[in-house]
């Protein structure tokens, strides 16, 4: 039959859900702290308690002082009982007199006051290794899905209980439009844990964008499964979400999935985030295709991507006139969704409107001449967009020679600035290269530039010697742009840095400069070494210079006569092609050892001022 100790003790662990070495621990302090207050003993004396997990009774052991005769017997001990009483694990097996002993010093009871502080101990330790566990569970939750109920609802928060804790829900958090009221079960999104004294503080969400991932992993099993991945989302809680899927696993329909038979998974959905619209749309690698499934329900005509190194990326959508409010939305509301949704900044234009701006770029370079000189087909744009003005109906045929002016100017105007901006990206490429990495790392300071000049380039976002530098190789212009830079400033800026010596670098980049220095040291000394060996060639006999001649006259044939090898320029220094000698008498080369040179210094980094204009 169980002990009252042991149901008691099974009782805790199962309510407040903690694990029985918690329990214990939490029971041997309190057992401890009952005997230093009970028995009166001081802080510096070492006190142990043990529990029997079968029986539950406990054990306090005591470190005492070994004597012959006991003055104090809270920390003394008697040398013939000290091996009766010795701590099972104890490291010194054998005390004698003077040693220290933990020995077995239990009490019958506490008195009154010290089982008070056992009991205020016990629930204290309790309380924190249930606060410990919470955070535990909870941090682990962190970006999931848990299910409450509304307990209080305030001005700032709502109070959402967890079960064993509860969660705040914060105002900003909260979806414009919905009613909470107590007591309403709730589905809600674990946002953050934090760690207090009080124990774990949950906040969590209703109107975050994963709210909707972690939903649709619950309700369609391909995306949970991995054979649908969700690619991106874009939403604004309450009104309309848009979510772009793609198919891992081929034969699998993305979009038919995630809508299910009848849309009988995505209505479960939305009557979660009560009526809340959501547009399904399948993810494409080309970008233009992207955009403009992004932008459904509206019809898309033209889309054409403008990359630009500085501003970011634009789309330039054409669409027909019709649909141009539909691709816009309530509020601008479908365009803000695709622009998040697809990463790109989204400028809609009519049909119309492209049309009359494409007639007034024709002169544009980039357009083509043929275009330009085909006026029949220009008459007939500029006829429908006259009918257009005066308000009478234009037909399919007339949208798809609009389509085409649009296409032939806008399309190679926009591709021509691509282009350019391209060559923009390859030309910083090539300058951030030429920039050596520790400049990056210096300050401005470093350069001790004139107050005013450091002050400019700050306002211009140039805070470290990497940046002038790299600014410097695009070119001069760049630095002219900035405002109240001048000539002047320019001039003494690259004075400065003329004058300026980047530090050697340290650890392993020393080691990359340093193998790099001695790999052109050893090609240099090289180089002189073939260059001495040909100066001191010695003059062959004449007989030998005759055969020599004669060989020499044999190797130098036509072209078409003797194939043609080719070989790198290292090669044929290394092997020059001289006829075989093994049978002469004296050598046609002699090369004298070079006398080894002195060490050179190690060259020291410096960066040399641009040649100025005359």
């Amino acid at each position: 039959m169980k002990s009252e100790f042991i149901l008691a003790f099974n009782e805790i662990c199962e309510s407040r859900g903690l694990s029985k070495d918690d329990v214990f621990d939490a029971l041997k302090t309190a057992l401890v702290s009952a005997y230093r207050r009970d028995m009166n003993v001081s802080n510096l004396q070492e006190v142990v308690a043990e529990i029997d997990a079968r029986t539950g009774e406990p054990t306090i052991y005591a470190e005492k002082e070994v004597v012959e005769t006991i003055v104090d017997n809270r920390t003394e001990v008697l040398l013939e009982n000290v091996r009766q009483l010795l701590h099972p694990a104890s490291e010194n097996g054998d005390p004698q007199l003077g040693d220290l002993a933990l020995v077995d010093s239990t009490t019958a009871s506490f008195g009154r006051i010290a089982a008070q502080t056992a009991k205020q101990v016990l629930l204290q330790r309790v309380r924190e290794a249930e606060r410990e566990q919470l955070y535990e569970d909870f941090s682990g939750r962190e970006g999931e899905l848990v299910n409450g109920i509304v307990q209080s609802i305030s001005g700032q928060h709502i109070t959402i209980g967890l079960g064993r804790t509860e969660a705040t829900l914060p105002k900003s958090q909260q979806v414009r439009g919905e009613r909470y009221r107590a007591h309403d079960k709730i589905r809600v999104y674990v946002l953050e844990v934090r760690r207090t004294s009080r124990g774990p503080q949950i906040f969590v969400s209703r109107n975050h964008r994963n709210l909707l991932r972690r939903l649709l992993e619950l309700e369609v099993p391909e995306i949970y499964n991995g054979q649908v991945d969700l690619k991106s989302i874009a939403r604004e809680a309450g009104q309309r979400s848009k979510v772009a899927v793609m198919a891992l696993q081929p034969g699998v329909d993305p979009v038919g999935a995630c809508v299910g038979m009848r849309g009988v998974r995505i209505q479960s959905i939305v009557r979660e985030l009560n009526d809340e619209k959501i547009d399904v749309i399948e993810w494409n690698p080309d970008q233009k295709t992207f955009i403009a499934k992004a932008l459904s329900p509206a019809r898309v005509s033209h889309v054409f991507l403008d990359d630009h190194p500085d501003d970011g990326k634009t789309a330039i959508v054409v669409v027909p006139d019709d649909q141009l409010s539909l691709a816009i939305g309530r509020e601008g509301q479908n365009a803000r969704l695709a622009a998040k949704l697809t990463g790109w900044r989204i400028d809609i234009k009519s049909l119309i409107e492209s049309a009359t701006d494409s007639l007034e770029h024709l002169d544009h370079p980039a357009v083509d001449a043929a275009v330009r000189k085909d006026t029949k087909f220009l008459d007939q744009i500029q006829a429908i967009l006259d009918k257009k003005a005066a308000g009478r109906p234009i037909t399919s045929e007339d949208y798809f020679t609009l389509d085409r002016l649009v296409s032939a100017v806008e399309g190679n105007i926009i591709t021509a600035r691509s282009s350019k901006h391209e060559e923009i990206r390859q030309k910083r490429a090539e300058a951030r290269k030429q920039v050596p990495a520790i400049a990056w790392e210096l300050p401005l300071d470093e350069l001790d530039l004139p107050g005013r000049i450091h002050n400019l380039l700050l306002d211009n976002e140039i805070e470290t010697v990497g940046a002038v530098l790299f600014t410097l190789a695009l070119g001069d212009e760049v630095f002219l742009n900035f405002r109240g830079f001048g000539d002047k400033a320019l001039e003494t800026l690259k004075e400065y840095v003329a004058g300026y010596e980047l530090p050697k670098p340290e650890g392993e980049e020393a080691d990359i400069v340093a193998a790099d220095e001695a790999e052109e040291t050893a090609s240099v000394e090289g180089e002189e070494i073939v260059q001495e060996a040909v100066v001191e060639t010695a003059e062959p006999p004449a007989e030998v210079a005759a055969e020599t001649t004669k060989e020499t006259v044999d190797i130098e044939k036509p072209v078409e006569e003797t194939p043609t090898v080719e070989t790198s320029p290292d090669e044929v220094e290394e092997e020059p092609a001289i006829p075989a000698i093994d049978d002469l008498s004296q050598p046609l080369v002699q090369i004298k050892e070079k006398p080894k040179k002195a060490e050179k210094p190690k060259p020291t980094v410096v960066i040399a001022r641009p040649a100025r204009a005359e």
